[in-house]
Order: C-alpha cells, then sequence, then structure tokens
C-alpha cells in the first residue's frame, strides 16, 4: 500500500496547494490512501466544515488536527457528523468527535488512522497519551483487524515523540509528528519495521514564522509587546509530507521518505514512487 500524509495546512494558501495539487499527486503517485493535518487551514487557527469539505473532496481519506482542532466553533458542531474528521483521541471522554477511525483505502486495504497529542510543554492536563495509544492497538491490532495503523502524534517535544515511536514500533505502520511546522530529517523505519518522521512539516508560505506573516512574530521577539495578531502569510505554498510504502503482508513499512513541492524548500519526491 501507498501513504502519503500532508503536515499543517496553513491558512489559504496552503490549503489551495493541497487542493491543486493533491489530486494529480493520487494519480501520478498512484496513492492508496492519504491523510492531511487541517488544524491550521481556517486563517491558521482551526479548520471549518467547508475547508474539511474541500480536503476531502480533493482526495483526501481522512483529516487531522491537534490543539487549534477547536478554534472555529464550527468544529464543535461537526465533528461528530464525519468519520474522516479526527481531533485527538486523549482529549476527556465526552468531548466531540473521535480521536481514531478505520477506511478503506484505493487498494481495498484496512487503514486504521488515529490523531494523539503530546502533553510536554503543551497541555498537561491531557490523558497520557501512551495510555491512548496502548488502548488504541490493545482494541484493533495490526494485520488482524486492519491492514495498515497510522498515528498522527501531534506535539511539541520531539523527545516525546521518538518515544511514542519506540512505544508502538512493530505495532503500527507509521507514526509521524506534526505541530512544529519544521520537516525533519529523521525519515526511517525503526528497529521494529514502523515508518517513523519527527515532523512532516507544513503545507503554507515558508517566508513566514511557522506559517504566520513574520512581521509581528519578529516584532514580539524584538520588542517583547503584541502590536497586532498573527495572520497567516499568503505568500506562494510548499507542500511537506512524507510517503510511505507498507507490506501488504505485514502492514508495516517497506520504504519511508519526504515529500516537498513549491518554491521555498529543495523540491523532492519519493524516489521509489517514480
Amino acid at each position: 500500500m501507498r501513504l502519503l500524509f500532508l503536515g499543517d495546512m496553513v491558512g489559504k494558501t496552503g490549503r489551495k496547494a493541497v487542493w491543486d495539487r493533491l489530486p494529480g499527486l493520487i494519480s501520478d503517485l498512484r496513492l492508496d490512501f492519504v491523510i492531511v493535518n487541517g488544524e491550521n487551514a481556517a486563517g491558521g487557527f482551526g479548520i471549518t466544515e467547508t475547508i474539511f469539505q474541500e480536503t476531502i473532496n480533493a482526495g483526501a481519506d481522512v483529516v487531522t488536527t491537534g490543539n487549534h482542532v477547536w478554534d472555529q466553533k464550527d468544529a464543535i458542531i461537526f465533528a461528530d457528523r464525519h468519520e474522516q474528521f479526527l481531533r485527538p483521541a486523549n482529549y476527556p471522554a465526552g468531548t466531540p468527535g473521535r480521536g481514531s477511525s478505520i477506511h478503506y483505502a484505493r487498494n481495498g486495504a484496512r487503514v486504521l488512522v488515529a490523531n494523539i497529542m503530546g502533553r510536554v510543554f503543551m497541555h498537561p492536563e491531557l490523558d497520557d497519551p501512551f495510555k491512548a495509544g496502548e488502548d488504541i492497538l490493545g482494541a484493533c491490532q495490526l494485520k488482524d483487524q486492519v491492514d495498515a495503523i497510522v498515528f498522527d502524534f501531534h506535539a511539541e517535544a520531539t523527545s516525546e515523540k521518538q518515544a511514542f515511536g519506540h512505544f508502538v514500533d512493530g505495532r503500527a505502520s507509521l507514526v509521524v509528528g506534526t505541530h512544529t511546522h519544521v520537516p525533519t530529517a529523521d525519515c526511517q523505519i525503526l528497529n521494529g519495521g514502523t515508518a517513523y518522521m519527527s515532523d512532516a512539516g507544513m503545507c503554507g508560505d515558508y517566508d513566514s514564522s511557522l506559517g504566520m506573516d513574520k512581521e509581528e512574530p519578529l516584532s514580539r521577539f524584538v520588542s517583547k509587546m503584541n502590536k497586532s495578531r498573527f495572520e497567516a502569510a499568503t505568500g506562494p505554498a510548499t507542500i511537506c509530507g512524507v510517503g510511505v510504502d507498507i507490506s501488504d503482508r505485514t502492514g508495516l513499512a517497506e520504504k519511508i521518505a519526504p515529500l516537498r513541492l513549491g518554491p521555498r524548500l529543495s523540491e523532492t519526491v519519493p524516489d521509489f514512487w517514480l
């Protein structure tokens, strides 16, 4: 199975780049399954139902989120309506929506996608992300109920992301980090066969500060004062993510490599897809 994960869409320029490029990527690269993190898609803060639906229409099979999931109040209303929309699984019981779901890939494979949020430097009040992952894997095991398992681990600390990757190694197909909006150079297959990348990066304007227009963040660092609100940068977007080939026999990763398309970062497409 051939799977593509795209990092956080940031603002209009990021989501438009994904919508415009994704149908061609699915066709040209013969993708079986696509996951997109959409938590910054609405002006850099949250996601609306319209944006979610446009992302699905463009070819995404699942849209994951993170700490900005509820920034647009619309999400609280539509979260329960769409199985393809995920919020972190370790939110408290009773939170709208779901943290994991099972879907069929284009090749007929069953794919479990789970969204979990880290606690280090973020939200220590959340439920234990490792217990949440264990509960998900305990209820749905690789090559038993499903053919592939993917975790979007939305977290600040790379140490927490790496620890989670090792925690589920051999029991998941892919663990990919989101949230920091910077693509890391540590694509690898762990000892047990789980593909791993600390952060997929963002789909947005990289002439920015994490997808935000750079003037206000720079001003805050220099002056220690808030002069205006953050606004999503509007320049040409670069799409960032990671591609994985998953064994139909074991459900574990066979190959992993970053994907970057756009004007700011050096373009790369997994060579095993070409």
